[in-house]
């Protein structure tokens, strides 16, 4: 794995599959042993992950979206934990 960084630029990692489940009302992750059904937070990070956004992009969006500041932390901390599982990738 990677070292995550600022001008990372992660994505969702092959075969995974991230969706929105109406009947559980969150994003999922899925993927062929089963699925991850995501928090809130967690969805709308992992939204965002789409190779060609970099981490400063997708915390700046986040902050905009949602009116915040200081997101940089968790958001760093909560992709670091979905790398360690494999559940993205870091594009070049």
């Amino acid at each position: 794995m990677s070292e995550l960084g600022e001008g990372s630029r992660p994505a969702i990692a092959p075969g995974m599959r991230l969706q929105w489940e109406e009947a559980q009302q969150a994003h999922v992750l899925l993927y062929p042993e089963g699925m991850v059904k995501l928090n809130g937070s967690a969805g709308a990070i992992m939204s965002r992950c789409d190779g060609v956004r970099t981490v400063n992009d997708i915390v700046a969006d986040l902050e905009r979206s949602f009116g915040a500041s200081n997101l940089a932390k968790d958001v760093h901390a909560f992709m670091t934990m979905a790398l360690e599982r494999r559940w993205l990738e870091l594009r070049p």
